[in-house]
Formats: structure tokens, sequence, C-alpha cells
């Protein structure tokens, strides 16, 4: 069995962040779950990188159609779009050899989102605009960018910003068509939730691992190849570097892609026999090759290990407030700048919670890190000795950097055992197997039954 996960809205859901320095914390601190692409720190405007969609128009590319979907079309220009918002999320440089290698799986996945879209028109499942913007304002929340910044991001880097609105439309109601779809399997009872936790807990002490997958169908036989050559690339930019959750984001076609990959912890019992073995001989951080399994091609990342039933682990919620040097530092001769920054971060020294979120409201990066965090995971590790010492409710001194000057509060501090299966979790988990399948079958129906044209 594949384990899956179960958003419904747009909103609430941590994404994905590139550049963790970008809260104060270390990269990859808060990237755990992502519906939508994060679009931090954007590499520089799209003529420094590639072809602006303005060449492609030079060339009479814009328009050409690369597939027709029950009569809906695909077009050159949005094969491009998304797959330079790909290369751009994932930090690969949208140069013209990187779109090209993309361009199929990218048309394959606009194919299956027109029959997805298709499908919650037919259904008559709503997504309004609102849904849409609310979400676009979400990304732009967490990632310190006002009204409007994102597209504008996006524009300067050769991305039209509707290649990131139908994606996250798209998703939105696929998410609720699936949910609807269920119907009364989508409530789970509290004799399941019971049974669940009681097989749960027979098991503690067994090997539990948290994976992340991203998950590429095969189709039909005869394309096999071409996705495997896919897979494949995925796996080497990965291993170059590249962000797992901002690639299950894009490619993956399990309901994980909504949570960036993320299957959360699993048994070896709930995974593909062939993704098993893989997983009980991986040693945590590794990627492994592409594993053929009924369907497709999963890649999957073990992150961590452990006893099920055993996690002990301190979390704690942050605030902070960070003041940018409008100058590079040097410790010598600060300017004046500097001076009222650091004046203006020892003013909090000691101060509460409240005092250093409303400081840090509007001042570059978000005053709320996410959380709890777990402090054993805190790297640097001067970073997670800092926040071990400080005292509940009293801001730190300020920490100085390169670039300017923070001031992080502890707002609350538990120690509790990880491990255990709470009621919520376990409905939850149970949802999640219910929704992968019945998306999958879906998505299945909808390809035999569409006629698809591809052209070259």
């Amino acid at each position: 069995m594949r384990r899956a996960t179960a958003p419904d809205q747009p909103r609430g859901h941590a994404l994905p962040f590139r550049a963790g320095a970008a809260r104060g914390l270390r990269p990859g601190l808060l990237a755990a779950a992502a519906l939508l692409p994060a679009l931090l720190a954007l590499p520089a405007p799209a003529q420094a990188q590639g072809r602006a969609p303005a060449a492609d128009a030079a060339t009479g590319e814009t328009n050409r159609i690369l597939a027709v979907v029950n009569g809906d079309i695909v077009t050159a220009s949005e094969v491009t779009n998304r797959a330079r918002l790909f290369a751009l999320n994932a930090g690969m440089g949208p140069n013209p050899e990187v779109l090209a290698r993309l361009r199929p799986q990218v048309t394959r996945l606009l194919v299956d989102e027109r029959l997805r879209m298709q499908e919650v028109r037919r259904r008559r499942i709503p997504v309004a605009d609102a849904d849409v913007a609310a979400a676009v304002a979400e990304i732009e929340g967490r990632n310190g960018l006002p009204a409007g910044g994102l597209a504008n991001q996006l524009r300067a880097s050769g991305v039209q910003p509707s290649a990131l609105y139908d994606q996250i439309r798209n998703q939105i109601g696929w998410s609720r068509l699936v949910r609807a779809q269920l119907g009364a399997q989508g409530q789970v009872s509290q004799a399941q939730i019971d049974e669940h936790i009681a097989a749960h807990n027979a098991r503690t002490g067994e090997p539990e691992y948290l994976v992340s997958e991203i998950f590429i169908p095969v189709d039909d036989p005869v394309t096999e190849p071409d996705v495997r050559r896919f897979v494949d690339e995925v796996v080497g930019q990965l291993r170059r570097g590249v962000p797992f959750p901002a690639a299950a984001t894009q490619f993956s076609q399990s309901q994980t892609a909504l949570q960036g990959g993320d299957m959360g912890w699993t048994r070896v019992d709930e995974l593909d026999p062939g993704v098993a073995d893989v997983i009980g001989r991986m040693p945590p951080g590794a990627i492994a090759n592409p594993i053929r399994v009924p369907g497709g091609f999963q890649i999957v990342t073990l992150r961590q290990r452990r006893e099920m039933g055993r996690d002990m682990a301190t979390l704690v919620t942050l605030r902070q407030a960070f003041f940018g040097f409008s100058a590079p530092l040097d410790p010598q001769a600060p300017t004046q700048q500097q001076v009222q920054a650091v004046e203006r971060a020892r003013g909090l020294q000691g101060r509460a919670c409240p005092a250093v979120e409303a400081a840090g409201q509007g001042a570059g990066r978000p005053a709320d890190p996410g959380g709890p965090l777990r402090l054993d995971n805190m790297q640097p590790p001067a970073l997670r000795n800092i926040v071990a010492g400080l005292q509940l409710n009293r801001a730190s001194e300020p920490l100085i950097t390169p670039d300017g000057v923070m001031v992080i509060a502890v707002c609350s501090r538990e120690t509790r055992n990880l491990a255990e299966l709470t009621p919520d979790q376990a409905r939850v988990t149970i949802l999640r197997d219910r929704l992968e399948l019945s998306s999958r079958q879906m998505q299945r129906d909808l390809r035999r039954r569409a006629q698809i044209e591809m052209r070259s």
C-alpha cells in the first residue's frame, strides 16, 4: 500500500522554502510540507538566464500546438513557461538545454492537468478566482513579499504568472474532486481509528521510516523508455541539489505531490516490496535510483528512521525580528544605518513574544518562522544552542550577521513522544490511503477515455 496526503484547502499549508536563511534559520528547516512551489529568491531576470517569452514569440513557437486533449490544446508557450517555473524554483537555471530536457515530461503533465480540470468542470467543482488569489497571498505572506510581488518576480524571471496560477487552480480543484468522489468513504469512524491505533501500538519497537516520494506514471509501455530517461534525469538533478519538495510538487503524480512528496512515517509493509527493500538499506539523506512499481516509477528519499512508538523530542515555537543592513557590514566601521539597526534590536532584548512579533512584521522576513520546530534538528549548532539556552518568552540579545541583525524569542517549549499516534493522525493516515487510491484510479480512467493527440 502506498501512503498519500489529503489536503483540501489551499491555505494553511507550510510551503517549501529554497532558502531557509530567509527566515533566519537553516535551509530546509521549514520545508517539510508543500501544496504549492515556493518561489523565494528567484534567480536573476530571464534575459540573464535564458530566453524570455518574447524570444519564443520571435521564433514562432509561442502558439504552436503540442497536444490536443478532448478538444483543448496545450501550446508550446505553456510548456515553456511551466518548465521555466520548475527550473527557477529548483535552482537549475532556465537555459535552453534544461528546458529541452524538461519539455516532454512537462507536456505530459499539462495533458494530465487538462484531463483533471475538464473533469473538475464537468463535475461542477467550484474553484473561484478568490481561491487562487488566497493561495498566492499565502505564498507572498510566507516569503515576505508585498501584494503582487510574486507576479512581479515571476515576470522578471521570464515566467508568465499564469503558469503558476493554472497549476494552483488545478491542484485545488483536483483535491476537492477526489475528496468529493470518496463520498461516505471520506468519513473515518471512531472504530476504524481505534483499530488503526491498536495495530500501530502493537508494533512498538519495529523500524519506521520518514520517506518522501516522486511517482511518475507509465500509461503506455511504448513510452516507458522515455519515462525512464526522464526519471533518471530527475534523480541526477536531485543529487546535484535540486530540493526534493520542489521536484515532487512539479512532477509527481501521487497525491503526496501536494505535500512536496512527504509520505510521513511509514512501515515497510505499507510500501511496494521493491521500495521497501531499498528503503531498509538506505542511509538517511540518500536518494534511491528509480524503482519500477505497478503503474510507473517511484523515486524515494529516506529522511529519518526510528523505532515505532519511541521518539522523544523537544519542540519549540519561535518569533523573530530581523533588521537588514543596507550595505555589507564592516565590524570595524559600521554605518549609521547599521548602528541604528543594532540599537533597535537591542531594544527588544528581554521583551516578550508579542513585542518581537510586532517588531518583525514587515521587516523583510516572516516574524513567525512556523512550527513547532524540533530543537535537536536545528542547524547550525550555534543557533540550536542559542535557542536551547533562551528563557521562555524572553527575547535574545541581538544576533549580528553580515547582512543584518536578528532577535529570537522562544514562545513555547514542550518535550513529548513524537512517535505516539494520536487519533487525528490516525484519521489523516487512513484518509490518505483512500484519497491516493481514488486519485490514481480516476486519473487512469480519464486517460483511458480521453482523446489525446500528441504533436511533434
